[in-house]
């Protein structure tokens, strides 16, 4: 097998608990990851002075591939976001979401949406500043978002792509066009544009972002891959994990055209860290569509398996999940069900 350069970032708070875990499953799948292990978040900060150290940036240039536990960006001190900083510096254009119900007695069951959401314009560009006004120099706040026509058309392409390789029926365009006519009415544009290449392979539909809040509440099988701007994605894809027990079953990925990272999207969670309590299935799904993503799909098809032995068989399942198992417990019951 050949094995495969990575960088490896297990982060703050929890992140270190949580990766071992991770990697630990990894190698009984006899993962082809070869781990270098760099610092970010507080880590960096710690090790490097910086939240995103130059060190990390120049691994991720050389390996093109990272999986990345939860990083924390320090309140002040001007430092930018470190999830942000990565997307820009290697062009992460699509973040892909993937939400399953892999618990089952839930208020919803067999969950099964992916949500691709454009990584790089819209809203959070941040052309923003203040008009004064008076003697209150921050009267009003003005902020600009950005959507090109080659974006938009990128972003809903990797969707109906996406859908195409992984058997997907249907791609929902979520926008604002009707009051947001230029921003997201580009996207709009774009999006129906592209669904025309695709036609009599892959569906499409569209949706108002508010309109699918409210059915993905209340009819959420209607959904099967949702791709969108970069704000309503950052909300939708939170409202998604809630669907199926929150951001400790979300993982993450952000791909773009020479580089893409793995993530767990959960935050670091420094009122457990240390406990032995953190739950690892964010960043172990993560790890999975690592797998697919360098073409070892049937290895993370068995861990997927495994897990769901694990949590609905085996009943083994940490605090958050109504179990009273610790990490290691969690870890040490998929790596048995992987030997099986």
């Amino acid at each position: 097998m050949t094995r495969i350069s990575a960088t490896l970032i297990p982060g703050d708070g929890i992140g270190p608990e949580i990766t071992e875990a991770v990697t630990t499953i990894l190698e009984a799948v006899d993962a082809p990851f070869v781990w270098d292990r760099q610092h970010g978040g507080l880590d960096g900060v710690a090790h490097g002075g910086d939240p995103m150290p130059q060190a990390t940036i120049d691994s991720i240039g050389r390996t093109r591939l990272a999986l990345k536990g939860p990083l924390t960006t320090p309140v002040g001190g001007g430092f930018r976001s470190v999830n942000v900083r990565m997307r820009e510096a290697f062009g992460l254009y699509a973040n892909v979401r993937p939400v399953r119900t892999m618990v089952k007695g839930g208020r919803y069951e067999d969950i099964d949406i992916v949500l691709v959401r454009e990584n790089l314009e819209g809203l959070y560009v941040a052309f923003e500043h203040f008009i004064a006004v008076g003697d209150d120099p921050r009267a009003v706040a003005i902020s600009q978002g950005v959507n090109t026509r080659v974006e938009c058309e990128r972003i809903v392409k990797f969707a109906f792509d996406y859908a195409v390789r992984n058997g997907r029926k249907k791609v929902t365009l979520v926008h604002k066009a009707n009051v947001l006519k230029a921003l997201t009415g580009l996207f709009l544009e774009a999006g129906r544009k592209i669904a025309k290449e695709y036609e009599g392979r892959i569906a499409c539909d569209d949706r108002i972002v508010d309109a699918c809040a409210m059915q993905l509440v209340l009819k959420p099988e209607q959904f099967d891959v949702i791709v969108t701007t970069n704000l309503f994605g950052d909300i939708l894809s939170d409202q998604l994990a809630g669907l199926v027990g929150g951001l400790g079953m979300a993982p993450g990925a952000n791909i773009g055209p020479d580089a893409a990272i793995f993530e767990a999207v959960h935050g670091s969670a420094p009122d457990i860290a240390g406990k032995g309590v953190a739950n690892p299935l964010a960043l172990l799904l993560a790890a999975c569509l690592m797998l697919e993503h360098v073409d070892e799909a049937a290895k993370a098809r068995r861990i997927r398996e495994a897990v769901a032995l694990v949590l609905e068989t085996d009943r083994v399942r940490t605090p958050d999940l109504g179990g009273t198992a610790t990490t290691t417990d969690f870890a040490r019951a998929v790596t048995r069900r992987l030997g099986t």
